[in-house]
């Protein structure tokens, strides 16, 4: 009797791993996982080596990770667990049938629902705006030094096909480690752009941050003050070559970028104009309390939640502005952070907390924070073009105003402000604005701010 028993369960065992292995899992599977203020799309691909073991990684499609290894810590006929060392994130699912899985992401007891279903290729990303050869102008890498900070910057300048010297304007990203593309879930804003300008016969200078792609520096021990050295140094460059106008150098900023701008224009008597696409007009705490709240509004967050971020926010503020000390101020964020439990968690949620310390325990953020672009605004007396998405949750659309009472309080009246309806924070059209369709959004940028930016263009540097 009891041998009948084990050959019965060997028997299960034996039928279960066999209807497991017979279930072709090599391929793609894919799914969407729907986070408060954001939608990714995962896939896992499934493979196997010459012996015939399963090789399992993870890609995320936005954000450009590719091929993170995973392990397959169980299959059986109807269930899948799969961990990835890399990010601590562990998917368990059903199979639904042989190309559907229904299951949840996990990591530190939080689990988002994840359905995958699987497919023959990899995931792409459409982009239909992205430049694509032959190039009817002139691309150049080029590398110069910021002679004050001295570090090494590395750019791409597009140039119209012309043997008459032309406008250019040197662009100017928004705020965290950005390459020269301003690349934004496989949007490439500023490749965009300097193809549309190089082809209506104006020059674009894009240039990688500090500590990104073939520029040297580190992002988050500098300012604002001394991202617009790097967009002088860029600027001077500009004026050496035989193919740019010197006297019709401008600059366009994006978001932090749009602050950037008035800071190096009212620097140099080199700069004839400049674009803010999305700019601060008020301090960097009033811009992220109002993103913060149009952000949460637009992810569909109840209003005592929005309501409770806000306090905790206003709380990290005033820490930060008034405690100079960052290791004194990282340890009362970690109480904030954590609820005053910070000592007894595991070091995975430690070091989650402390990553979201470290973004804003840092002198760029502080400089951010105080900064108040009023007064330079009030010096600015070349002319301006500044623009907004009305539906905009990052910089509110309300920035134009402040902006613009700023400037022509300083009596310089060349000042132009539009607000496109319908367009979010990348320019793109959207539904809510909401960070989370920025992806979803197949559109790098609206046409009509393209040309928009280029017809003011041209009427500036009318000779």
């Amino acid at each position: 009797m009891k041998m009948s028993c084990i050959l019965v369960l060997f028997t299960i065992l034996f039928c279960e791993l066999n209807q497991a292995d017979a279930r072709n899992l090599n391929g793609y599977w894919v799914g969407k996982v729907n986070l408060p203020t954001l939608k990714i799309t995962t896939s896992f691909h499934i493979s196997e080596d010459e012996s015939g073991k399963q090789i399992i990684t993870l890609s995320v499609l936005e954000d450009g990770t590719k091929d993170l290894p995973c392990e397959l810590i169980k299959v059986t006929t109807d269930s899948i667990i799969i961990y990835t060392p890399k990010n601590d994130h562990t998917y368990t699912g059903i199979f639904q049938n042989d190309t559907t899985i229904k299951g949840e992401w996990s990591k530190n007891g939080i689990n988002t629902p994840l359905t995958l279903v699987k497919t023959d290729e990899a995931p792409i990303l459409k982009r239909p705006q992205i430049p694509q050869p032959p190039f009817p102008y002139l691309i150049e890498d080029v590398e110069y030094v910021n002679t004050e900070s001295g570090y090494k910057l590395a750019g791409k300048l597009t140039c119209p096909d012309t043997t008459s010297p032309c406008p250019a304007v040197v662009m100017i990203t928004g705020s965290s480690a950005q390459d020269r593309d301003e690349t934004i879930y496989g949007h490439k804003l500023f490749w965009v752009i300097a193809d549309y300008f190089a082809r209506n016969g104006i020059a674009v200078l894009r240039v990688d941050d500090r500590g990104v792609g073939g520029s040297e520096g580190n992002i988050s021990t500098a300012t604002s003050k001394d991202f617009a050295g790097d967009v002088l140094a860029g600027v001077e460059l500009l004026t050496t070559r035989k193919e740019i106008d010197p006297q019709n150098i401008g600059l366009i900023g994006h978001s932090e970028g749009g602050l950037i701008a008035p800071i190096a224009a009212t620097s140099s008597d080199d700069i004839a104009f400049f674009i803010m696409m999305a700019g601060p007009g008020t301090t960097g705490e009033q811009i992220l309390k109002e993103q913060n709240v149009l952000a949460l509004e637009a992810a569909g967050l109840p209003e005592f939640q929005i309501k409770q971020s806000a306090m905790i926010n206003q709380r990290i503020f005033e820490i930060i502005k008034t405690e100079p000390d960052s290791v004194k101020t990282l340890e009362q964020l970690r109480t904030i952070l954590s609820q005053g439990f910070y000592p007894g968690m595991n070091d995975e949620m430690k070091a989650a907390i402390d990553a979201k310390i470290a973004g804003v325990n840092n002198k760029w953020f502080r400089y951010f924070l105080t900064y108040d672009p009023q007064p330079t605004l009030e010096k600015v007396t070349c002319p301006v073009l500044a623009i907004n998405g009305a539906k905009d949750v990052q910089v509110p659309v309300s920035n134009l105003d402040s902006i613009k009472s700023a400037i022509t309080s300083g009596g310089n009246i060349n000042v132009t402000t539009i607000a496109f309806e319908n367009l979010n924070h990348l320019f793109q059209n959207c539904d809510t604005g909401s960070a989370a369709e920025y992806s979803q959004i197949e559109e790098s940028i609206d046409p009509e701010v393209l040309k928009t930016m280029k017809d003011w263009i041209v009427e500036q540097t009318k000779n």
